[in-house]
């Protein structure tokens, strides 16, 4: 797993400059290549008919103590959710759902993938939904008008609004969510997510699983945390969403029960001085180990992409797919040399 040095993290865990990022459940006491038209030009009359489009296909999930948001895929219950939202009650267990006219429902959870954070469950005995329309998260510019929807401290349907404050940002999440994510307990990061989008649209505990939507009514990205600025701070308008595409990528595999394969370079790293990204260990047998990359190399290019940082390269991995082939530029002792490696299957 590649690991970052300026860390972003779920669950109380610790980044740079005292912020702490914290996923959106609620179990807080108080807390493809698309072609693509631009974007309308937006009055703010338009909002509340674009809330109105997509509320209806927002749900409210609890899962034991637990709780979060989730998008309707199909008009026969399969739900859009975050792994984190409903991980208490494990796979192929029960939560509850309740949906925008305040009818509820069993669902059980028929997949889930920790390393992307997202989930799908199925409700049970239900027909006639309206599905969510999923546009394309590839053709979101910074800048542009955002909507968040989802059920923040248990508040359903829940609507705010901001912009998309930049694109492709990567975090490291712990996985915990059973613990309050205002404690003072800290925990370990596990996972690192990139490619994320970053918005403004005030997004609190509970929106987890929730819609981004883009001024069409459709959604754009999947809520997954926020970073605050110490303990039990709150909100303070950065706020992370998995992209459409590549949620819903993930969402059809899971409802197919299809495995989800991630890409593996096999180290782990740090961010360099002077820029890329450093490495701190190499797993024996993996594709950097097989590739010659040592400990102490400074990875500076991956394939075409430069690499400034260490989040650099976490994304350029998980871009990837397994079974590619790629050239990697590096530095060793001072001297620049390349290597070829052959991305693996994640464990």
């Amino acid at each position: 797993m590649l690991g970052v040095a300026a860390l972003v993290l779920m669950a109380g865990s610790g980044v740079a400059g005292g912020a702490i990022a914290t996923a959106l459940d609620s179990n807080s006491p108080t807390t493809i290549n698309r072609t693509y038209s631009a974007a309308p030009i937006l009055n703010q009359g338009d909002l509340p008919a674009i809330a109105a489009k997509v509320a209806g296909s927002v749900v409210s999930i609890t899962a034991g103590n637990a709780g979060g948001s989730g998008v309707v895929m199909s008009a026969d219950g399969f739900v859009l959710t975050n792994n984190h939202v409903v991980e208490s009650v494990g796979g192929g267990g029960t939560v509850s759902l309740t949906f925008a006219d305040g009818k509820t429902a069993q669902a059980k959870v028929v997949g889930t993938d920790p390393r992307t954070d997202l989930a799908v469950v199925k409700a049970e005995g239900v027909s006639g939904l309206t599905p969510a329309t999923f546009g394309d998260s590839d053709g979101m510019q910074v800048g542009d008008t955002v909507l968040a929807i989802g059920s923040p401290l248990g508040l359903d349907g829940s609507v705010t609004s901001g912009i998309v404050s930049a694109k492709d940002r990567t975090i490291q999440t712990g996985d915990d969510q059973q613990q309050d994510p205002f404690s003072r307990q800290q925990q370990a990061p596990v996972s690192s997510i990139s490619g994320l989008l970053q918005t403004d649209a005030p997004i609190n505990p509970g929106n987890s699983g929730g819609a981004l939507v883009n001024t069409r009514g459709e959604v754009i990205g999947i809520n997954t945390a926020i970073l605050t600025a110490g303990q039990g701070s709150g909100n303070i308008g950065v706020g992370f969403a998995i992209p459409s595409n590549k949620a819903k990528s993930v969402a059809d595999a899971l409802r197919n029960g299809e495995k989800v394969s991630h890409p593996s370079l096999g180290v782990s790293v740090n961010d360099a001085d002077g820029g890329g990204a450093l490495i701190g260990s190499v797993t024996a047998g993996s594709p950097a180990a097989k590739a010659g990359l040592q400990q102490g190399d400074v990875v500076v290019k991956f394939g075409d992409k430069n690499i400034s940082d260490s989040d650099d390269l976490v994304a350029a991995v998980q871009s990837g797919k397994v079974g590619d082939q790629v050239q990697i530029t590096f530095k060793r002792n001072g001297q620049e040399q390349t290597a070829t490696a052959t991305l693996a299957e994640a464990s």
